[in-house]
């Protein structure tokens, strides 16, 4: 059914990425799919002024800290390692999920997504965003 799934997550959001977990594991065993988590680190001001400077160490540390996080979830979810796999990406996580979906056409795509309240109903969320721009399916769960 599923060839290639995407889950983009927050790696600072656990318990959401916990709720995702049975229905990723499920869902990807049905067809031997190949799942690949996805991360994008935000751009802010700070890392941008200390990166024009050539404080690269910034970026690496996020990514480092990053990656043992997707590193730790590779490890504790119930599926073949070599059927699991990442990407780290800086930039807006709507738009760097989508870019994404564009480079590797997954099947699907499962996200997380907290409660929707009057914030994420006015400025939008990365899940609602992610579901009005992605040409392909996508499973939110709750």
């Amino acid at each position: 059914m599923y060839k290639k799934i995407l889950v983009p997550i927050d790696v600072l959001e656990d318990e959401l990425t916990q709720k995702m977990i049975p229905h990723i594991e499920c869902l990807a065993k049905l067809s031997n799919a190949q799942v690949i988590f996805f991360h994008s680190l935000p751009v802010s001001s700070a890392i941008v002024n200390a990166y024009s400077f050539g404080f690269d160490e910034f970026k690496d540390q996020a990514t480092v800290q990053t990656q043992q996080s997707l590193l730790r979830l590779i490890d504790s979810i119930d599926l073949p390692k070599d059927n699991v796999s990442y990407s780290i990406a800086f930039g807006n996580p709507r738009d760097e999920i989508l870019r994404l979906v564009e480079e590797i056409k997954p099947d699907l795509i499962i996200i997380g997504s907290r409660r929707p309240n009057i914030s994420t109903h006015l400025l939008g969320s990365n899940a609602s965003g992610v579901v009005r721009g992605a040409k392909t399916s996508v499973l939110v769960v709750r």
